[in-house]
């Protein structure tokens, strides 16, 4: 009797297994996969950094608690009261957070070392690794307008107040970029409409990730990122992570300033060791063209055969060190000079005005240096390739 009873309690348990698996299975055929985006903190393409928040939990699902009560163990809802509370009135439990991501922590934060971004791939939300090169562009975020007596400031389309023309300072507008003085003086200038760029978002990175806006580039990238663009004109490339990579030099030059007493070889120096801190540091992207610093600034010489009788002379000594290292390492002359003795074509400003285009597969940097004094200045250039290790 005993043994029959026991036959029919283990073949009841059978049944409703089975039940409980057949009733699973329609439940889970018949829910519609969650969308990663769903549970997304921020918007795919946002960069991240170890440790960032990166989890919504109000979009995370729940599921039946007969489909997977395995869920009930995971830290996500073990470690959670609530969670488990929910569970024992309604059924249902939440889908733990380690189910959905990768590159994410049960508490939804980023575990990436590095500027990570955050992605779609397929029925996951991941936190990508940054690449060993990651640049982007500096470009205008913030522009300051124009409108009768007060100056508007629009932020990534957006205005966002309105300063009046008296109220122009420190505390009222970004002055990163342009100091507070000199927005006043363009502003008396300025006519109705017209406006001025003052503060610069990074852009068109190279792994496709979102823009990102001025009050983050320094938290994401740090100090440097920031003072390299500082020096650099809107457009320029930016290189703004690298990691694991070493640098090989591909090419070096050496060039000689001499005397032309006529053009003022006091002058001549000075442009020569300008035209060197201009180019000193910079790094060109594989596939971008780049130029030296802005900040950097030139002397000019009176020189009746110069458009406007007055030239930059003292920058062709240096421009030929440069043009020798970056073509000798096999890219194009650069924009802005010539294959002359006569280095740079007039018209071009010696450091903005020329650019260079790596057609290499690797990020180049350019060193760039002088010595010596007067007609007796030396200038040296090198050329970097920069390699993943």
């Amino acid at each position: 009797m005993l043994r029959k009873r026991s036959v029919s309690y283990i073949s009841i348990i059978i049944l409703i297994t089975v039940l409980t698996a057949t009733a699973g299975l329609y439940l889970e055929d018949s829910m519609e996969p969650q969308n990663p985006e769903e549970i997304a903190a921020l918007p795919p393409g946002s960069t991240v950094l170890e440790g960032d928040d990166v989890i919504d939990e109000s979009g995370v699902r729940s599921v039946p608690l007969l489909l997977h009560p395995d869920y009930l163990l995971d830290s996500f809802n073990y470690m959670d009261p609530g969670n488990l509370l929910m569970a024992a009135l309604t059924g249902a439990v939440r889908t733990p957070i380690s189910e959905m991501t990768s590159g994410i922590d049960p508490e939804g934060r980023s575990t990436v070392k590095g500027p990570g971004v955050l992605r779609v791939s397929g029925d996951k939300l991941v936190v990508q690794e940054p690449p060993v090169f990651l640049w982007a562009y500096k470009t205008p975020y913030t522009y300051g307008v124009r409108r009768g007596d007060v100056l508007e400031i629009i932020e990534n389309g957006r205005k966002v107040k309105e300063v009046p023309a008296d109220s122009i300072g420190n505390d009222t507008v970004p002055h990163r970029y342009k100091s507070a003085e000199r927005i006043k003086r363009w502003f008396k200038r300025a006519d109705d409409g017209d406006r001025i760029v003052l503060d610069y978002q990074l852009s068109g990175f190279s792994d496709g990730r979102l823009p990102v806006p001025p009050g983050r580039i320094e938290k994401l990238f740090g100090r440097e990122v920031i003072s390299y663009m500082e020096n650099y004109p809107s457009g320029s490339p930016v290189m703004v992570y690298m990691k694991d990579y070493r640098k090989v030099q591909i090419s070096s030059a050496v060039s000689y300033l001499g005397s032309y007493p006529e053009y003022d070889d006091s002058k001549r120096a000075f442009n020569a060791r300008a035209f060197a801190d201009a180019w000193n540091g910079t790094i060109i992207p594989p596939g971008t063209e780049g130029s030296g610093k802005e900040t950097v600034r030139f002397t000019a010489s009176r020189d009746p055969e110069a458009p406007g009788g007055y030239a930059s002379h003292g920058s062709c000594p240096p421009a030929r060190a440069l043009r020798a290292v970056v073509t000798g390492a096999g890219m194009p002359l650069p924009r802005g000079m010539t294959w002359e003795f006569h280095a740079v074509l007039f018209g071009f400003n010696p450091a903005t005005g020329i650019k260079v285009k790596n057609t290499g597969k690797y990020p180049v940097l350019i060193e760039m240096w002088t010595t010596g004094s007067g007609a007796g200045t030396k200038i040296y250039a090198r050329l970097y390739r920069l390699e993943p290790v």
